[in-house]
């Protein structure tokens, strides 16, 4: 019984020293502090079709959120990591008007890119985020839109 109880605390314990050397594994567990709604202001809402996942393979790192604001007619895009937060890892926020260049906010970023906001009333836009993972590979999740919708 004693060997047995002894094997288990091994385990644990080697389990625990191999969670807190590789942090990427725990960062799967939680989510990032953070919202689309706090990100881009008051009187911004999440729009039909708003909310994409930032994907690399079947792995989730975040999402891209589009949220407009009806009284001032802008958009605005965020990418919010839910994975290898709290380390800086490059992502992308981008927002597109029909018609014109896009706009990113691009960088090593802890927990967010973005704020992307432009007045879009009237207008057709994309949206398109990404970010990094911190692992030697450093995959890249992707996810938005690329075909412009949500006029208006």
């Amino acid at each position: 019984m004693i060997r047995s109880v002894t094997k288990v605390i091994a385990v644990a314990a080697l389990a625990a020293g191999v969670l807190a050397a590789n942090p990427a594994y725990t960062a799967y567990a939680a989510s990032a502090p953070y919202t689309p709604e706090g990100v881009c202001g008051a009187g911004f809402t999440r729009v039909k079709d708003g909310t994409r996942p930032l994907k690399s393979g079947r792995d989730t790192f975040g999402y891209v959120y589009l949220m407009y604001n009806r009284s001032t007619g802008y958009n605005c895009v965020v990418s919010i990591k839910t994975a290898f937060y709290r380390t800086a890892t490059y992502t992308t926020a981008t927002l597109t008007v029909e018609g014109s260049k896009p706009k990113t906010d691009a960088g090593k970023f802890k927990y967010y890119a973005g704020p992307v906001k432009l007045k879009a009333r009237g207008k057709c836009v994309s949206y398109w985020g990404s970010t990094r993972d911190t692992r030697l590979d450093y995959a890249e999740a992707t996810g938005g839109r690329k075909t412009f919708g949500n006029c208006g």
